[in-house]
């Protein structure tokens, strides 16, 4: 039963991602929205890569309740190991980090990160589906299955190419047009900046350890149970 559900919900969240990045796309020859993403396109924003992210993970994750379900193999296979090495290093913390970052700036002064502008452009139901939804979605992956995290020295390397990856092309799109992906980086000195990207990877580096120790109270819960019920039976 709860491989069933897990099996469903990986699709219902697959299906959901999808429609979001179509519905994004759809009119993007209009003017406001041209404007929004010119000067690096869409992908410079990384709540509009987390989507994708999500979309790859939930994709990956379907594929391997599917394949389980028709082999019946129950051994961690390499789909099933990248899987999680996407989940721990990536897809969790990405759009955890998302969610916490977006509403401390929009909360202190939404000019920073969101301007009142992009209220005529997105509707409120596709801002909370982008930036609130993801945090209780990524939570019930959680909480449905343990996962396999990596070393920390791997997943804490990973997250960190990751990070230098997305600041390498926040700072070549400024190089390139003279323009911040977003305000709040206008307003910032080159030391400012130094010191704002290194609290975020230590921030997003924070958010990566906790769901690691998430994870292990999962899995700690889930062997007393199996424990429990041996007992009983």
């Amino acid at each position: 039963m709860t491989k069933t559900f897990t099996c469903l919900y990986h699709f219902l969240v697959l299906s959901w991602y999808i429609f979001l990045n179509y519905y994004i796309a759809q009119d993007e020859t209009d003017e406001m929205k041209s404007k929004i993403f010119a000067n690096g396109g869409k992908w410079k924003y990384v709540t509009l890569l987390n989507m994708l992210l999500q979309t790859i993970f939930y994709g990956v994750a379907c594929l391997d309740d599917v394949l389980k379900r028709i082999r019946g193999r129950k051994d961690m296979t390499f789909l099933t190991a990248f899987r999680d090495l996407l989940f721990t290093t990536l897809a969790f913390p990405i759009s955890t980090f998302v969610f916490l970052a977006f509403w401390m700036l929009f909360l202190y002064n939404r000019d920073l990160v969101y301007p009142e502008t992009l209220d005529t452009v997105i509707p409120a139901w596709l801002n909370h589906a982008m930036h609130t939804f993801i945090l209780p979605i990524t939570l019930t992956e959680v909480i449905l299955r343990p996962h396999s995290y990596p070393s920390k020295k791997t997943g804490l390397t990973l997250l960190a190419a990751g990070s230098i990856a997305y600041v390498s092309r926040i700072l070549w799109i400024y190089l390139e047009t003279g323009t911040w992906v977003y305000p709040l980086l206008a307003k910032l000195s080159p030391v400012g900046l130094a010191a704002f990207f290194s609290l975020s990877y230590i921030f997003i580096a924070s958010i990566y350890l906790l769901g690691e120790k998430l994870n292990h109270w999962k899995w700690v819960l889930l062997l007393l149970y199996k424990k429990k019920k041996i007992i009983l039976t």
